[in-house]
């Protein structure tokens, strides 16, 4: 395009609607009047992410094992053949053997809270939705995902699904400013309500002002009404600090996640709740305090020492 007068006004014109269409969208949140747009524009330009990242690679080959199976049961019996024929493939691959452990560690995770899940791997990050925390996942309506599904990995709660298209999805992660979760404490079962800030600690605002807690404390998800978008028992976080009670209906607590958000790789969709609420049986186990050794001082006389004593 020639430098011209009307060039550069129809480019500021373009400019503007887009500022405009960003301003309308972050505004409308859920009920975002482009949603419709986004959703045509995941359908188009997912396939195109998907076939970017569809490298040869065995974990690939493990995680889509994880969406071909029809029930729980057969789910983990197939995935227990894949896992193994996996490791016998990766070898001392570092980056492989890294995926792998992944891999185990969210197996365990849905073995432990009876969660039926697919497996997917991130293929892109928030850029091409907006400015908020989300990341694309290889999964999509042809695999049943559906909008308002929870997301985890092998450490805990990854975040929420937004947009489904065909072979793609958007997740909304858990530090993201627009994400809230209702908590369940570990041991005294205090309720509150998660929301994201970027790069710093969960924010929670705990529903009882006179709980107690204490850094070091343990939170789960409580899940939602028929487990959408949040089934009960992933795992969230740690407390890292604890606010003043300050007489007050709630009380703010922070609280570090257990996944770091800037290093998602091999992540799930939970397509199926489990029967019971997991309550805290997902959380890691406690690290075992470690005993403060004792040291024992002997004081052993000097010869010159002993010398005096005898001749007094």
């Amino acid at each position: 395009m020639r430098d011209t007068k009307e060039s550069r006004l129809l480019l500021v014109l373009l400019v503007a609607i887009a500022f405009a269409l960003i301003t309308v969208d972050i505004r409308g949140g859920r009920n975002s009047p482009v949603d419709g747009a986004r959703q045509a524009a995941a359908a188009v330009f997912g396939p195109v992410e998907n076939g970017l990242s569809s490298a040869v690679d065995p974990v690939g080959n493990a995680v889509s094992a994880i969406r071909d199976a029809d029930s729980r049961h057969d789910r983990l019996a197939t995935l227990e053949k894949e896992n193994a024929a996996l490791k016998a493939k990766l070898g001392s691959d570092d980056r492989n053997r890294s995926r792998l452990n992944q891999l185990d560690r969210m197996l365990k995770i849905a073995g432990d809270g009876q969660y039926g899940i697919k497996g997917a791997q991130v293929i892109a990050i928030g850029a091409a939705q907006g400015f908020s925390w989300t990341i694309t996942i290889d999964a999509g309506a042809n695999d049943g995902i559906r909008r308002d599904m929870t997301v985890l990995n092998g450490d805990g709660l990854v975040g929420r699904v937004t947009t489904v298209g065909p072979d793609t999805s958007t997740v909304l992660l858990a530090n993201d400013p627009d994400f809230t979760v209702g908590t369940r404490m570990e041991g005294s079962d205090e309720l509150g309500f998660a929301s994201g800030q970027g790069d710093r600690p969960l924010r929670v605002e705990l529903l009882n002002g006179k709980a107690e807690v204490k850094k070091g404390d343990r939170l789960v998800t409580f899940g939602s009404e028929a487990d959408r978008p949040f089934v009960p028992g992933v795992p969230v976080g740690v407390v890292s600090r604890v606010d003043p009670s300050n007489g007050g209906l709630t009380r703010t607590i922070y609280v570090t996640p257990y996944v770091g958000f800037t290093k998602l790789d091999i992540v799930g969709v939970v397509v199926q709740a489990p029967k019971k609420d997991p309550r805290d049986e997902v959380l890691p186990a406690q690290p075992k305090p470690v005993p403060t050794p004792t040291v024992t001082v002997t004081v052993t006389p000097s010869a010159d020492a002993s010398a005096n004593n005898q001749q007094q």
